[in-house]
């Protein structure tokens, strides 16, 4: 008895290396000076605060009156513990001393309580302004991509970009917070720093300079934090990707069957461990930061105690002064690293922000803006004028030089084999894309010059990857378009592709949420997606009905009736029907065939098929099988 033997495995091979790149991968601070960097911060609050006014006013407004509430509070603790202490260190009986103290020590009190009602209003606004906030930066990015011309998804590096703007809403979440905490220092620093100048003026410079290495030694730590980000762009982009694709269900059954588990895992964690090695390979550099700038700023924080220490031994300053001064200093020296650490702060998200900015300014860029105008009546003709459409880093067009007229009442088939330009000449019909040279006309109106989303709204299409919503069955059949208020145009659409009674089983009707991966969701078979798809692009009742292989997934039945029903529907609209199953042509009007971008044929099905060209060979090939 002999067995099939198990074949010989290799390694796998490691993943490409990938790097964020193209014209738009330049990191903006591989220049960047210290100083340069500093300069950024004031236009970051100011951002900030233009982005939380826009967000919530009374917040906003609440933010500053809570933070000059806070540094008040502090400054007149810090002048009644000079009071106190005078009368605490003075001469005679401690309790005379105390009653003497007991005024300044009151206000010291309530200027504390108020200090902390001030913080508590402060964590209040913030949590009024934050989260819509973080919402409108998500939403605006969402709003950005999707409006973006398609042409746009396929330029050099967009994806990149968008994942690198990504990082710029995770970040949004914290602006407010950091920009109050920063204010909030730098008031407290302001009023500490000002007792302790009237104290004595040496104080100040000596403290200043404990504190300016640390944030020197912060922003240089956040510029190669953002660095590293920098490098990773690209890795952790696809890593996301490859993560969502392994373990989703839809490609489950694929990974399992071909043993592919193995090699996934291997890939991630590869792809994980390269970005590993580039974050590690910066924690060097960042601690010989830190112990720098922390030996040069404990040099001087030494020299301040020290004078602080030699002038009260001295007499220079009475007792009651230097104690005060120590609060004071402390004081201080905590605003001041506070002050270090969300200036960082802010200016890291700075960085991650000016990347979501440049994204959303180039979106706005490539948005449509073709005009405002649409059609006056219902579509009648669509025509093609030497049309020619080439893919960004292609050398031959995908579409090149095609010519073609398409009227209400005609179903025009399109075929030919893969690569041919079938799906892109769908894309310049329907103004997805727009042509490099020649015209695409409605109506003897070019598509350029017309308002896209009112083109649009006279458009369906079933393209052949088709999504499937994680919505109800209605939603996904009206896309949230409803044309009324009742559900017959809905049931009407899905009896059209037969899916009536497959719907009436699901347990909430047309209530069921299509998505099992998620709580009482449910799943459709692939047949029952496409039909469903198909359904949607009927219940739309569009004057351009393009259908991209609709019938791929279907069971013999199911493709009747679909075709049937495209026969029905025919007379209303324009209908472009791409198929790779040539005896489904049979349903159209005329045919054309694409080669190399070019129609190479054009006719009948009968004329195609006995004409000896590319179709009738194709034909010839579908019946051998």
């Amino acid at each position: 008895m002999t067995g099939t033997a198990t074949p010989r495995r290799l390694p796998p091979p490691p993943p490409a290396e990938l790097r964020y790149g193209g014209r738009y991968a330049k990191n903006p601070l591989a220049e960047a000076t210290f100083w340069a960097m500093c300069r950024r911060l004031p236009s970051v609050l100011r951002q900030t605060a233009r982005m939380a006014w826009a967000v919530d006013r009374r917040a906003v407004l609440l933010l500053l009156v809570c933070q000059l509430a806070i540094g008040g509070a502090a400054a007149l603790q810090l002048t009644s513990t000079a009071e106190a202490m005078r009368s605490i260190l003075a001469g005679g009986e401690v309790a005379d001393r105390v009653r003497e103290a007991l005024p300044a020590l009151v206000v010291i009190a309530l200027a504390a309580a108020a200090g902390r009602v001030a913080s508590a209003l402060s964590s209040y606004a913030d949590g009024r302004i934050t989260p819509p906030l973080t919402t409108e930066a998500d939403s605006g990015l969402v709003e950005a991509v999707c409006r973006m011309e398609a042409a746009a998804r396929d330029e050099d590096g967009c994806a990149d970009r968008e994942e690198a703007a990504e990082m710029g809403v995770v970040r949004s979440h914290l602006m407010v917070q950091d920009a109050t905490r920063l204010t909030a220092a730098g008031i407290r620093m302001a009023t500490a720093s000002g007792v302790l100048t009237v104290l004595h003026p040496l104080m100040l410079p000596l403290l200043l300079l404990a504190v300016v290495p640390a944030g020197v030694g912060a922003l240089l730590h956040a510029k190669v934090t953002y660095e590293t980000h920098y490098a990773n762009v690209a890795d952790r982009n696809v890593r996301q990707k490859m993560r969502s694709w392994a373990t989703s269900r839809k490609f489950a059954d694929e990974i399992r069957a071909n043993g592919m588990t193995g090699y996934l895992v291997f890939w991630y964690r590869t792809v994980s461990e390269r970005i590993d090695e580039r974050t590690l390979a910066a924690a060097p550099r960042m601690l010989r930061i830190t112990l720098v700038s922390a030996a040069i700023g404990g040099v001087f924080l030494l020299l301040t105690w020290t004078a602080l220490a030699g002038l009260a031994i001295t007499g220079r300053i009475e007792a009651a002064i230097a104690a005060t001064a120590v609060v004071a200093v402390q004081t201080t020296l905590a605003a001041l690293n506070q002050l270090v650490v969300y200036g960082a702060a802010m200016f890291h998200s700075a960085l991650y922000l000016a990347d979501m900015d440049g994204f959303l300014a180039h979106a706005a860029a490539r948005a449509p803006d073709r005009g405002t105008s649409g059609l006056t009546g219902p579509l009648e003709e669509v025509v093609l004028e030497e049309a020619v459409y080439h893919y960004p880093g292609k050398e031959f067009p995908a579409v090149a030089g095609v010519s073609l007229t398409v009227r209400r009442g005609e179903i025009l088939a399109v075929v030919g084999e893969n690569g041919s330009g079938k799906s892109t000449l769908t894309r310049l019909l329907t103004a997805i894309f727009l042509t490099e040279k020649g015209r695409v006309n409605w109506n003897g109106q070019d598509v350029a010059g017309l308002d896209p989303h009112k083109l649009w709204d006279m458009s369906g299409l079933v393209p052949q990857n088709f999504a499937q919503w994680p919505l109800s069955v209605r939603d996904n059949v009206t896309l949230g378009q409803p044309r009324e208020e009742t559900d017959d145009l809905v049931w009407r659409a899905l009896e059209a592709v037969g899916l009536r009674d497959a719907i009436d089983e699901l347990p909430d009707g047309l209530d069921t949420l299509l998505a099992r991966e998620h709580w009482g969701g449910t799943e459709l078979s692939g047949g029952q997606w496409q039909r469903l798809a198909c359904a949607r692009a009927l219940y739309r009742g569009a004057g351009l009905l393009i259908l991209d292989e609709p019938t791929s997934q279907l069971d013999a039945r199911g493709e009747h009736i679909i075709l049937e029903r495209i026969k029905e529907i025919g007379g209303g609209c324009i209908t472009v029907v791409v198929t790779h199953r040539l005896e489904n042509t049979k349903v159209a009007d005329r045919i054309v065939v694409m080669e190399q971008g070019r129609i190479s044929e054009h006719g009948t099905y009968d004329e195609l098929a006995a004409g000896g060209g590319l179709f009738a060979e194709l034909l010839a090939l579908s019946h051998d099988r």
